[in-house]
């Protein structure tokens, strides 16, 4: 009785004020489906089908299998559908597993600017919570915008500056979005969803040690943050008590994380215009399973392949143009890259997607295959890439980059794509994301069932959550 008492006086001690926490925890309370513009719920619909498709495809890949292994190991039944591969769950390790077949390929949604990959942690969060609650479709979708444009907005804010001090920002920026999102889900009030991002904040980690060695890591971040933002929301709804200003404390997360780049965060960016402006729309779907910062130079090479029918033989440099604050991410460990040893290493090798676009003309699955892995002639001219800075470079706003190849008769080509395709202006339709939808899924089941899938998720508002999951799990 005396700890109950102690609790609630603390409580009202200690009111959370305005904290930017504060703001948005009145914000996800009050947002309902109704209110979100038509055309954030059309956006939200298809990147909710990118995601899908993202994770149907990576069932058929050895880290999937080998993560649900690990995580069946240790479960004790569960009722929470795992995308695809006809298995159910404990409720957060459904999301936890769901999270890595989003995110394992590194064909998920982007947000340049911090970059932070949202619907990766956003989606199975919230899909795997509005199942386990019976929520409807309609309730899954308005909590998804709103775990993504809360990840999102603290990307921004971060200024790419988690990054630069060792670790991954999706992982990051997912807790938080998804502490929101989960209790928007739960009907947190405004004082529990500031617990909730304050608990989301000591969970928050995600290091990118994975770089120097191709390690799996990264796979498991956006999932892990789903499954923190549940834990967060649910301690919060208990009444757990968080620290009221986990972004912009003395100790917050933009001191923790960011380190000694902390005069580059902008923590006003979090809240600037929130419930108006919609960064989640500002939010780029991949054409190509890699690394989205290599995108535009690979566009780049085979907009010249094709432009002067260049012959890769004949090639005698190739050099891609970055902006250096990406060169960490896709050029350093030049060694490991130019011939790497793994699918994973290789989506992050500016060295070897480049030479594998001019050998093949594109750059898909099929190139991250052991036998393209292992192709001599890729593998030779990986060794003629090198890179260097572009001092015009839009970035964090887009992923510019380019390529100069200088043929061995002296000749030069340079092509530059200040706007990565997919974003921005330069945005893929709904048409252009159905059709990678179709193609992922088809890895993973008949075209009819594709099919069927596509017409579900985009008419997800029209069903129950449990509906859209037990058909996404059960293929």
């Amino acid at each position: 009785m005396n700890l109950k008492l102690a609790v609630n006086e603390e409580s009202a001690a200690a009111p959370a004020a305005h904290s930017l926490s504060r703001t948005i925890a009145e914000f996800a309370q009050a947002v309902e489906y109704e209110s979100l513009p038509p055309r954030l719920r059309e956006f939200a619909r298809y990147h909710i089908l990118d995601v899908v498709g993202t994770s149907l495809a990576a069932t058929k890949f050895e880290f999937a299998h080998r993560a649900l292994s690990g995580l069946t190991a240790t479960a004790d039944g569960g009722s929470v559908s795992v995308l695809g591969m006809g298995a159910t769950l404990p409720l957060k390790d459904a999301v936890l597993m769901n999270g890595i077949l989003a995110h394992g390929l590194d064909y998920d949604d982007t947000h340049p600017g911090g970059p932070v990959h949202p619907s990766s942690s956003a989606f199975p969060c919230t899909l795997g919570l509005a199942e386990f609650l019976d929520r409807s479709g309609k309730d899954l979708m308005t909590a998804y915008i709103v775990a993504v444009e809360i990840a999102t907005r603290f990307g921004i804010a971060a200024n790419g500056t988690i990054h630069k001090s060792g670790y991954h920002t999706t992982g990051v920026a997912g807790h938080m979005g998804c502490a929101v999102g989960a209790g928007h889900l739960m009907r947190l009030n405004a004082e529990q969803l500031v617990y909730a991002q304050g608990l989301a904040g000591s969970t928050a980690s995600a290091i990118a040690e994975h770089r120097a060695d191709g390690a799996w890591n990264k796979r498991m971040h956006a999932g892990w943050a789903g499954a923190g933002g549940i834990t967060a929301a649910s301690l919060a709804r208990s009444g757990f008590i968080g620290t009221r200003k986990v972004y912009e404390g003395h100790d917050g997360l933009f001191r923790s994380h960011a380190g000694a780049h902390i005069a580059s965060v902008m923590p006003e960016e979090l809240t600037a215009g929130l419930g108006g402006v919609w960064r989640t729309e500002e939010v780029a779907v991949k054409p190509y399973p890699v690394c989205h910062i290599l995108h535009a130079c690979i566009d780049s090479v085979l907009v010249l392949k094709r432009k002067h029918n260049l012959k890769p033989n004949d090639i005698a440099q190739v050099r891609a143009l970055l902006h250096p604050e990406t060169f960490h991410s896709v050029c350093d460990f030049a060694e490991l890259r130019r011939k790497p040893t793994s699918d994973y290493i290789a989506k992050f090798s500016v060295y070897y997607t480049l030479a594998a676009a001019l050998i093949r003309g594109k750059c898909g699955f099929a190139e991250l295959e052991a036998e393209a892995l292992n192709d001599p002639a890729i593998l030779a001219l990986a060794d003629r890439v090198i890179y260097d800075g572009d001092p015009e470079s839009l970035f964090p706003k887009y992923f510019s980059g380019g390529a100069v190849i200088t043929m061995k008769d002296g000749n030069t080509y340079t092509h530059v794509e200040k706007i990565n395709r997919g974003a921005g202006e330069r945005a893929l339709t709904g048409e252009e994301i159905t059709a990678k939808f179709i193609e992922n899924a088809e890895l993973a089941c008949s075209p009819s069932r594709a099919r069927e899938l596509r017409d579900l998720v985009l008419d997800l508002d029209q069903h129950s959550a449990r509906d859209l999951a037990h058909a996404l799990g059960r293929l």
